[in-house]
């Protein structure tokens, strides 16, 4: 096995590329990156060209990603000239309010939604997740956390909530106290596959790495105990290797998960609520007033609960909007462009009147 199938290099799914010249990044802070080949590290940096040549902040590299890069192999460091197409990417609204969209993780096949067993618990945060999880092209699974902390009574009531919003999904509850659990989510975390941690602050992505790895790699610190929240001790993303074989990418606490895209997996996150909503009498039904709704009865018979299909609603109003956004600053963008080229030609033409 080479190096680069060690750090989940798959020639089948790749398209035909000149290995010697391929890395992957294994952490990103700030503009710098540390890549590896699988036998060194190197700090790499985007080459020129490649700067002048994105026209998107999703282009550049993140962690997870397979470059093709010059080595300065004397001097620990390389040049970026190409991102290898990606076969998943995990992708976020940026925080703030400019529309632009965050990439947290590339070629991810498992993601892992890490969620704690107590008062930070949240379902409706879990439903963005398990979306976006669908959407970056990964396979989601629950973990929680801190089942040291709960009745048997708490686990078994949230595990049932959390069947409901994530459908098919598997669910693994562990303690990295205890270390019940672990051997549940290594059935996840295997050889040659990437999986990436995805979470709240203070929910234990950083512990669990640590027990994963054998070692203290990631900074730790006690949450909050009248709100069970933490606070950030991840600064980065890094992309780490397992005694396995397994890779895992651990990434800073999410304060809040604003969807980016989700169109294309809407359906699948959303499966029973759709079914309701195609059983209505109405194909244009508003779910109001009109007879025939399917859904108002699904809610009335405790089928569907009302705060699901408000849910459903609001991801679905909040998606519009997200597109709608991208839409306006693509057209800005497009108008802006031919704008400067009407520039640049006119600029051409009187030049050559001289």
């Amino acid at each position: 096995m080479s190096n680069l199938e060690k750090l989940g290099w798959d020639e089948h799914f790749f398209p035909a590329i000149d290995t010697d010249k391929l890395a992957r990044v294994a952490a990103v802070q700030r503009n710098q990156y540390r890549i590896t080949d699988g036998e060194n590290d190197y700090i790499a940096h985007v080459s020129g060209r490649f700067l002048n040549g994105t026209t998107s902040i999703l282009e550049f590299p993140t962690i997870g990603d397979w470059v093709r890069v010059d080595k300065l192999m004397e001097e620990g460091k390389a040049v970026i000239h190409q991102v290898v197409p990606r076969k998943s990417q995990f992708i976020r609204q940026a925080a703030g309010e400019k529309t632009e969209g965050q990439l947290v993780a590339a070629n991810v096949d498992t993601i892992l939604i890490v969620n704690s067993l107590n008062e930070d618990l949240n379902i409706r945060r879990m439903e963005r997740y398990v979306l976006a999880a669908y959407e970056s092209g990964a396979t989601p699974i629950i973990v929680l956390t801190k089942k040291d902390e709960c009745t048997e009574a708490v686990l078994a009531d949230a595990i049932s909530e959390i069947e409901e919003i994530a459908i098919g999904v598997p669910i693994v509850a562990l303690s990295s106290l205890t270390g019940e659990g672990l051997n549940d989510l290594l059935e996840y975390v295997v050889p040659k596959r990437t999986a990436a941690l995805l979470g709240s602050s203070g929910v234990g992505k950083s512990t669990l790495v640590n027990i994963l790895l054998g070692e203290e790699v990631q900074t730790t610190k006690a949450i909050r105990s009248q709100d069970s929240k933490g606070r950030h001790t991840t600064t980065h993303r890094e992309l780490f290797q397992l005694q396995s074989g397994a890779l895992l990418i651990d990434t800073p606490g999410m304060r809040e998960l604003q969807l980016w895209e989700g169109d294309h997996s809407f359906n699948t996150t959303f499966q029973d609520v759709e079914s309701f909503v195609e059983a209505c009498y109405f194909t244009d039904c508003r779910h109001d007033t009109e007879p025939g709704c399917r859904v108002k009865a699904a809610i009335a018979s405790g089928e569907l609960s009302e705060q699901r299909f408000q849910s459903y609603l609001k991801l679905q109003r909040e998606l519009a909007y997200e597109k709608r956004k991208q839409d306006q600053k693509a057209q800005l963008e497009e108008k802006n462009k031919w704008k400067q080229i009407s520039k640049t030609m006119k600029k051409r033409y009187k030049y050559h009147k001289r």
